[in-house]
């Protein structure tokens, strides 16, 4: 990626407001529950603590916002699922529970009693590539912690440990991952660079991502680096450059060297309905890194790099982000000059790019086939 011209932009990223929850159909299975099975694939400890019972946060998402939501965006019907975690109490939501969940696969809710619960995860849950499809819905209840200590989730097909199942891992239509009414918080990636690192919270290389109703809050990656990032989700590889969704979703305080919130290189993004709020992108250098910096601090909000992939805002509210260099709010470039963007119905404002912007596009710096358009919405 370069950077050959520094000009002047701040971007505001809007909010996610939430389709209608069970909207597509899963296949009716016998759930089986999953409570702190005595050893799992990912996880090799107990819970450094209890789940605990939290207050209900508010609801994930634009709650104003009135994009279109496409079928590949919406929430998956979770009424009949494969697999329940827990067993009706707090302390049957364990983070070995979730661990064997996610590795088993199919749709996956929770069963942690009638409050809100916070799991702490003493260990990344992973994917197993020869799992078809995963759905890990948290009812509106569920917060899965990393106590700033470790990522959250991690999908890979290219990892041979989770199984290589295709001679074309960087573009094949499986594993299906999707979050939906669920929050991810204090996940932290910092010093794992498989992959270029990033994604504190998720990492998803291959496959199809979704990220439905769901709300991201205080997650980190690397401090500095000039091309990694993503706080909150790292994306790679999506299967035929078919763009990740998010949809009616929440992201707010991450803090990694590029991409407070999302970030990727050569992967479409629909950000749809969604909110993001005080993420801050502070690598130091940009990207190339100059001379004597270790690189980064792009995108305060959202990062993206790469040749030929779009990026869509719609309905959603991206306000108060920081970038240390370019794009307070949206970082965009695409190498080859063939990458689009789109605002609609969104609004922007107060993203603050201390290094460079677009002149005319306040909070972004924009690389690509022609200028982003813009319709309905305020840049600020």
């Amino acid at each position: 990626m370069r950077l050959l011209a520094i000009a002047a932009l701040l971007v505001l990223v809007g909010g996610c407001s939430s389709p209608a929850h069970r909207a597509s159909a899963a296949p009716p299975a016998s759930p089986s529950a999953v409570a702190s099975p005595s050893a799992s694939p990912s996880a090799s400890a107990p819970p450094s603590s209890a789940p605990s019972p939290v207050a209900p946060a508010p609801p994930a998402g634009n709650p104003n916002g009135h994009a279109a939501v496409p079928a590949d965006g919406q929430p998956v019907d979770t009424s009949h699922p494969t697999r329940v975690v827990g067993t009706g109490t707090p302390s049957s939501c364990t983070s070995a529970a979730v661990v064997a969940a996610v590795a088993a696969g199919g749709v996956i809710t929770f069963s942690c009693g009638p409050a809100p619960v916070t799991i702490p995860m003493t260990a990344t849950a992973k994917v197993r590539n020869a799992v078809p499809r995963i759905v890990l819905d948290g009812g509106g209840k569920v917060t899965l912690d990393g106590g700033g200590a470790r990522r959250i989730l991690y999908q890979n097909t290219c990892d041979k440990a989770q199984g290589w199942t295709t001679s074309h891992c960087q573009d094949q239509e499986t594993p299906e991952l999707v979050v939906q009414n669920i929050t991810f918080a204090g996940g932290n990636s910092t010093g794992d660079m498989t992959e270029g690192g990033g994604g504190g919270a998720i990492f998803d290389r291959g496959g199809r991502l979704r990220i439905v109703n769901s709300r991201f809050v205080h997650n980190r990656c690397d401090a500095t680096g000039p091309d990694l990032g993503g706080a909150a989700v790292r994306a790679l590889s999506q299967s035929h450059n078919l763009p990740v969704y998010v949809v009616g979703s929440t992201f707010t305080d991450g803090v990694c060297s590029n991409g407070g919130a999302l970030s990727s290189i050569g992967v479409s993004w629909a950000v749809l309905n969604c909110v993001m709020t005080g993420n801050q992108a502070i690598g130091h250098g940009a990207n190339p890194a100059r001379g004597g910096t270790p690189g980064g601090g792009s995108g305060g909000a959202i990062y993206n790099d790469g040749n030929l992939y779009t990026l869509t805002i719609a309905g959603s509210v991206i306000t108060d982000n920081h970038a240390n260099e370019g794009g307070g709010a949206v970082f965009f470039v695409s190498n080859d000059r063939t990458g689009t963007m789109r605002i609609d119905g969104s609004t922007l404002r107060r993203n603050r790019s201390a290094g460079f912007e677009t002149n005319g596009y306040l909070g972004i710096f924009f690389l690509g086939a022609r200028p982003p358009t813009v319709s309905g919405s305020t840049l600020s």
